[in-house]
């Protein structure tokens, strides 16, 4: 049944980019779902129905995270979105406090559907393991080759992080780690890891600090 108004969300993420790149997926469905606040690194103040967090480069610490957004939030509910569907991450994210656990396989009007349910008093988790859908939004690195997973994986060495840390973060083999930085190196250009840090600080692999507020359009946010 639809809802008598859209379902006001909050997005968060460390990176603005990707924050943003998802507030762009629930433009066509603005009669469903309205973003009342994009955040990096900073709570999200405006009262909503749901706040959806974006994993990207926090994999691990999401789920003993969980109770704490919640908390710093004005948020009834907590979504967790991500490529990393691990059981032991949607175990503990749920048990913690979120209310879902989505995948990013999931087209925009699927992600639309699944929040609605949220909201309704479902808990909701998707088993769609694999690479984002098309229309899965943006992240560092996107316009220069790197899928989502590599890019996260450059983000994560950009904040200093070893090849183990890393693996450990996104529960991933070393094995796999080492495969996603060397065809991200081969995209990037670059040959060691001091380059790789030098190329994700000056292509935004660094973590944003901002809470933006929409005004109609993405472009024109307030920065608070």
């Amino acid at each position: 049944m639809p809802n008598a108004r859209p379902l006001r969300i909050a997005i968060l993420n460390d990176y603005e980019i990707v924050a943003k790149g998802l507030a762009r997926m629930f433009e066509p469905f603005a009669d469903r779902v309205t973003v009342v606040e994009i955040t990096a690194n900073k709570p999200a103040l405006e009262p909503c129905d749901i706040a959806l967090y974006d994993t990207f480069s926090q994999t691990q610490e999401i789920p003993s995270e969980a109770d704490a957004v919640l908390r710093e939030t004005n948020a009834r509910r907590l979504v967790i979105y991500s490529w990393n569907l691990h059981p032991e991450l949607i175990k503990s994210s749920l048990r913690r406090g979120a209310s879902g656990y989505l995948g990013k396989r999931l087209s925009a009007g699927d992600l639309v559907d699944a929040l609605e349910r949220v909201h309704a008093g479902e808990q909701v988790v998707t088993d769609d393991a694999g690479d984002p859908a098309p229309d899965s939004g943006d992240w560092p690195g996107r316009k220069h080759g790197l899928t989502t997973r590599e890019s996260e994986i450059i983000a994560l060495i950009t904040q200093g992080l070893s090849n183990q840390q890393i693996a450990a973060r996104a529960f991933l083999s070393i094995n796999s780690v080492k495969s996603y930085i060397r065809s991200s190196y081969r995209k990037m250009s670059v040959t060691s890891r001091s380059q790789a840090v030098l190329w994700g600080i000056e292509h935004g692999f660094r973590p944003d600090h901002v809470r933006l507020l929409p005004q109609g359009d993405l472009g024109a946010h307030g920065h608070t």
